[in-house]
């Protein structure tokens, strides 16, 4: 098939009618059917010397019954006729506006939104900052938008994203710089205790397609190497081994060993007993659910032990599992490990393969964790998620989440509340 030529129409007003008189008509009050359609007829009616306009942006919403609608026209030339002067388009929309106020029982405003000057479009891309919380207080919103305008950003838009189990905005910046801005909100999150997340705008937002979760206390509460050792009568040893692991202040692999070798002489059934009595993270359920349904694979990429993540997985129709193996001979544990160790640098290697495997882009992943073993992986993915981290941690992910529900991952994603109900078709869950 030959080539098809790209369509030469314009695809922008000529400098002319770009220039041309401006304004703005605000409608306020109390939400009902009928407004936006009133108001646009009325703008579509023609009479004899009255300017002809073209609608050039909208924007809408309704606040808790409140409806806030923004349309902004310009005067557009007709035939020979040049467009209206600024104002004779005044005068024509507040005619316009008293009969549609009067009509509607709302309010209607209209001023100018001709720029003297060409506004230059804001350095850089948008970003998406979303700011959580339990709720989200006025200081954290506060704080971002002193935070943002201190940096020369410009917020475009705020949204609702949930009210339930967190609450969640989700702000659209312009004009500000990404690392400038992420330090800035980290600050205002350390500052507040609300979570602030940064991402670009753009399709890469919504093109992600796999998500790896790391296993102990993230997508299940405590630490399965603890309750092990806890079994074997060396739960204080062992739990400050872990603890200096997952700061990142001993080598995963030689602190893996040290606390695997207190296990030797265990019956393998302590495994079972351990995998039954896991509690998963509140939200975990609705995550997977939402993101299956909406397309991603999922899995889980573990410093754990197979023995635990892969009837874990199996349970919760994950599509892949990565884990360390415990040794057992004659129905005990050896103290030793079998196989390649799945350590920091193991756990991006997972991430990779997986990806690879699905035939999906690394940029396209998104990876939750919240151990120092789980850098390299959350730094792969095209999106990593500290996810009630380390303090080590949190500053070297892209962002952090320190909301007790693993759901909130759909917000820092961009989903809705609504978005997550229609598409977790088993429910989501409710706090416990």
């Amino acid at each position: 098939m030959d080539d098809v030529p790209l369509d030469p129409t314009p695809r922008f007003p000529p400098a002319s009618t770009a220039q041309a008189p401006r304004a703005v008509l605000t409608v306020s009050g109390v939400d009902r059917p009928g407004v936006t359609a009133r108001l646009f007829s009325a703008l579509a009616e023609s009479s004899d010397g009255a300017p002809a306009v073209e609608v050039l942006d909208v924007e809408q919403v309704v606040v808790h019954g409140h409806l806030v609608l923004g349309v902004v026209v310009g005067s557009l030339a007709v035939g020979e006729a040049p467009p209206a002067d600024e104002d004779a388009l005044l005068a024509h929309l507040g005619r316009l506006a008293a009969d549609v106020a009067a009509g509607v029982g709302m309010t209607v405003e209209v001023e100018s939104a001709s720029a003297p000057e060409p506004v230059a479009a804001p350095a850089g891309r948008p970003h998406h900052v979303i700011v959580l919380g339990r709720p989200v207080p006025p200081d954290a919103v506060a704080g971002a938008a002193h935070a943002i305008a201190g940096i020369g950003g410009n917020i475009d838009a705020i949204r609702r994203l949930s009210d339930y189990p967190v609450t969640s905005f989700e702000l659209t910046v312009s004009g500000a710089e990404a690392t400038a801005l992420r330090t800035a909100l980290a600050s205002v999150a350390a500052a507040t205790g609300a979570d602030i997340a940064v991402e670009q705008v753009g399709l890469a937002r919504r093109s992600k397609r796999l998500i790896v979760l790391d296993v102990d206390s993230t997508l299940v509460r405590g630490e399965v190497i603890d309750e092990l050792a806890a079994r074997a009568g060396r739960a204080a040893e062992v739990a400050r081994i872990t603890a200096a692991a997952m700061n990142g202040e001993l080598d995963f692999a030689e602190s893996l060993r040290a606390r695997v070798a207190v296990l030797a002489g265990l019956p393998v059934e302590v495994l079972d007993e351990v995998r039954e009595a896991l509690v998963l993270t509140p939200g975990a359920r609705t995550l997977i659910r939402t993101l299956q349904r909406l397309g991603f694979r999922c899995g889980i990429v573990s410093g754990g032990f197979t023995q635990i993540t892969d009837p874990l997985a199996e349970a919760l129709g994950l599509d892949f599992a990565a884990a360390n193996t415990l040794e057992v001979v004659d129905g005990k544990l050896t103290g030793g490990l079998v196989g390649e160790i799945v350590d920091r640098p193991g756990k991006a290697r997972a991430l990779a393969r997986f990806a690879a495997q699905y035939g999906i882009p690394l940029e396209q992943t998104v990876a939750v964790g919240d151990g120092a073993n789980d850098l390299d992986m959350l730094n792969t993915a095209g999106l990593g998620i500290a996810f009630n981290a380390k303090p080590f941690v949190r500053k070297q992910a892209h962002t952090a989440l320190n909301q007790p529900y693993l759901d909130a991952v759909l917000q820092v994603l961009g989903f809705t509340r609504d978005e997550v109900l229609d598409a977790a078709p088993g429910g989501v869950e409710q706090p416990g």
